[in-house]
Parts: C-alpha cells; sequence; structure tokens
C-alpha cells in the first residue's frame, strides 16, 4: 500500500480523525477528513464522535482540541510544529496589567499557549474576534499576545479603550507594503486579500481584510478572477481546489511559515501507527483554560 492508503486504512482500524489546517502542506489537506482555520477546527472538535484526534496544525491548536474534548485522545502529526507567537506573552505581564487595570479584559488570540490562555478572560480567532470584543461588557482591553490583529480589532471598535502586547507573527509581518505595490505592478487587475495579522501599512492598501476561512470565501464568492494573497502560502491549495479558473499570486517567498510545513505525510502516517505524541495536559490547566474557550465559542454564536 502507499502511504495514502495505509493512512485510509488505519483512520478505520484506529476509529481517528484528521484535521489539517490550511496553512499545511496540500497533499496533508488532501488526505484530512476537515480543514479549516483556527475557528472552524475549534468549533469542530467538541462535536467529533472518534475517540482518537490526529492533528496536523502547531502545537497550540492540538492544546486547543484537547483542553475542549479532554476524553480523547488528540495526537500531533508533528510534536515540534510549533507556534513562536504563541510564547510572545508571560504571565507576569498579564498580572501585571490586572494589577493596574482592575476592570480590564485579557482577550486571547487562539495562537497561544495553554497556560497564557488559563491567564487570560476570553480567547479569539481572526474570524470572530471583533464580534467578541464588541459583546463583551469591559471597556477596557488587553490583547494578547498579536500586536497587529490587535491593532486591527480596535479600529473596529472605536468605542472600547484597548492595551496592546509586542508579539507577532513573522509570516505576516513579513508581507512588507512595498512588495504588495510591485505586485498590483505586474498583475494591475488582481484584488488584495490580506490577513489581520499583517501590519497596518499593509491593510491600508488591502482590497479586502479577514481570517483565512474569510479570505478564501470572499475569492470564492468574487466575480474577480485574479488575487493577490497576503497570508500563509498553504492557503493556496484550497483556493486552488476551490477556483480552478481563477489567478492567485503570492508577494514574496517569505510567506512561509517552516513549523506548519513539518507536516507530512510521513509523520501523519506514524501518528496514526502509533497514537503518539499526544497531547498531555493537567486536569487543572485543562479546566482553567477550558473557560476562555469555551466563553469564546458561546460568545461567537
Amino acid at each position: 500500500m502507499n502511504p495514502i492508503e495505509e493512512i485510509e486504512k488505519l483512520k478505520e482500524e484506529k476509529n481517528a480523525v484528521i484535521l489539517a489546517h490550511y496553512y499545511v502542506d496540500g497533499e496533508v489537506q488532501a488526505i484530512a477528513d476537515y480543514v479549516g482555520d483556527s475557528y472552524y477546527l475549534s468549533k469542530l472538535a467538541t462535536t467529533l464522535s472518534a475517540p482518537n484526534i490526529i492533528f496536523c496544525g502547531v502545537k497550540f491548536m492540538g492544546e486547543s482540541a484537547k483542553i475542549l474534548n479532554p476524553q480523547k485522545t488528540v495526537v500531533m502529526a508533528d510534536e515540534y510544529a510549533d507556534c513562536p507567537m504563541a510564547h510572545m506573552v508571560e504571565i507576569d505581564t498579564i498580572e501585571t496589567i490586572r494589577r493596574e487595570n482592575p476592570d480590564v479584559c485579557v482577550v486571547c488570540y487562539v495562537n497561544s499557549t495553554a497556560e497564557i490562555k488559563a491567564h487570560s478572560d476570553v480567547c479569539v480567532t481572526s474570524s470572530n474576534a471583533i464580534r467578541i470584543v464588541k459583546a463583551l461588557p469591559n471597556k477596557k482591553i488587553f490583547f494578547i499576545p498579536d500586536n497587529n490583529l490587535g491593532r486591527y480589532v480596535a479600529s473596529q471598535v472605536p468605542e472600547k479603550e484597548f492595551i496592546f502586547h509586542d508579539g507577532f507573527c513573522h509570516v505576516h509581518k513579513s508581507i512588507e507594503k512595498d512588495s504588495i505595490l510591485e505586485a498590483r505592478k505586474a498583475h494591475p487587475e488582481a484584488l488584495v486579500l490580506t490577513h489581520p495579522e499583517c501590519t497596518e501599512d499593509v491593510l491600508a492598501i488591502s482590497d479586502f481584510i479577514g481570517s483565512t476561512s474569510e479570505i478564501i470565501d470572499f475569492a470564492t464568492a468574487s466575480d474577480k478572477n485574479t488575487f493577490i494573497i497576503c497570508t500563509e502560502m498553504g492557503i493556496f491549495y484550497e483556493l486552488g481546489q476551490k477556483n480552478p479558473d481563477k489567478k492567485f499570486y503570492s508577494v514574496g517567498h517569505r510567506q512561509f511559515c517552516p513549523n506548519m510545513k513539518k507536516i507530512t505525510l510521513d509523520k501523519v502516517l506514524t501518528a496514526l501507527q502509533n497514537l503518539t505524541p499526544e497531547v498531555i495536559l493537567s486536569e487543572d490547566l485543562s479546566l482553567k483554560a477550558n473557560k476562555p474557550l469555551s466563553r469564546m465559542l458561546e460568545l461567537a454564536k
């Protein structure tokens, strides 16, 4: 059997389901049972009946799946696939902000560790952050860890006061305004579709700003045929699947997450064979981190 046939056979034998993020390689997305952005996968994880989840994404995503499904076995396709931004805020920083601002709500981007979630009030994703922040009773928001997404949310919710952190996604921060302008010269008919983790000057010259899934939905619904895509290049697989007659261009070779690309078919196969490496979290940490995640799912309804 080839690896794909063996993966299909083992999925049935092990009663396992494969979840993949849009940023992993296309060949991995192709064998997954469900593909989506972090919000979709977070919601989905709570509805699955299979006892074993193979997660093709970075560590914080597997942790979130485990937190929301403590009785299930969550296995990472690659235990070393991690998100640098998830580690860019410290608990001491959160506690200092709380002491200085007793009325603050700590809004935690889902791209963060379980420990940081456990010290937060509510989680958000790029697709629901604006809706959730608007729904919060608090007027003062400490948005962690991503500075760029926090500033974008603040621009859409001017009635609230924001305290920003200095975290960032290295992939989205590397997408520069000048590169987009050059891409526009080459493709003047193209619309620029941008993830809100990009910097403010990039957002300012974009035609559409949205999460990974929102970018896919916009391009699919659009009557335009050419797009410049400002997010990680793994998205091109799904864009091509849904829009075979449309053209999609990047703005440079740096639109690449090396951690997401650690996940391969061979690693998915090994994870299925052994049901390891398993995501293990203490009961106390899981309970504390579950509260802001569950609150996110409730407020986002």
